[in-house]
């Protein structure tokens, strides 16, 4: 994993860099209860479809964007659910991590796709192996965007995030020789994470619109 991915890739709303330092990067779960969100407009957020980003606030920590959920449907999650999970449960699920891609590639993809080309946007580029070594028994490995069922929704269910110790690197390395980990996810999120990442840049598509942050 270190060898083939040195470096992770998380896409976070533009300006958002100097509260994540400050309280973590964390999953949407963990920013609700941070933020003391509960009952029915909890439930909204965690367990239903955001077809637009969602701003919450707090007399402490201000306000944060938990992003919106484009790419995905409940009429595409109904397709192809395992386990006799509802689209409910997906949310839930999601919404429990954080989410970092393990390649350019997959990080450009998600730039330039067509709800966020035009956008400016926070990207944090992560150092695995310290993220690893600290956090292993919270990460959770996917062989797919879990968070995309267009245009085709792939199977999915309780099996798609194993741990570390327990992903079936070979089985998944046959199937998709080029890209056998899609997505690695960290449970709850990390509180500490300025300690793992190397920089932060602003960024449009592709272009590199200033460094925000940088390691020294």
């Amino acid at each position: 994993m270190v060898s083939r991915h040195p470096v992770l890739f998380h896409m976070a709303e533009r300006g958002s860099w100097s509260s994540i330092r400050a309280r973590g990067l964390l999953s949407t779960s963990a920013l609700l209860d941070l933020f003391g969100y509960t009952g029915i407009e909890r439930d909204r957020i965690e367990s239903h479809h955001r077809p637009e980003g969602v701003a919450i606030s707090h007399a402490v920590y201000g306000t944060a964007i938990i992003r919106d959920q484009k790419p995905m449907t409940d009429s595409g999650l109904k397709r192809c659910l395992l386990d006799d999970l509802e689209p409910k449960d997906w949310y839930r699920i999601l919404n429990d991590r954080v989410f970092f891609w393990l390649t350019e590639d997959r990080l450009s993809r998600l730039l330039n796709a067509r709800p966020y080309a035009q956008l400016s946007h926070d990207v944090l580029f992560v150092e695995t192996r310290s993220l690893i070594r600290d956090y292993r028994e919270f990460i959770r490995l996917s062989p797919m965007n879990s968070g995309n069922t267009k245009p085709y929704p792939w199977p999915r269910g309780r099996d798609t995030f194993p741990s570390i110790s327990q992903c079936p690197f070979r089985e998944w390395q046959t199937k998709r020789r080029t890209e056998p980990v899609v997505e690695l996810a960290v449970m709850r999120g990390i509180p500490n994470v300025e300690k793992f990442v190397l920089c932060v840049k602003e960024m449009r598509g592709d272009e590199t619109l200033r460094v925000i942050w940088r390691r020294s």
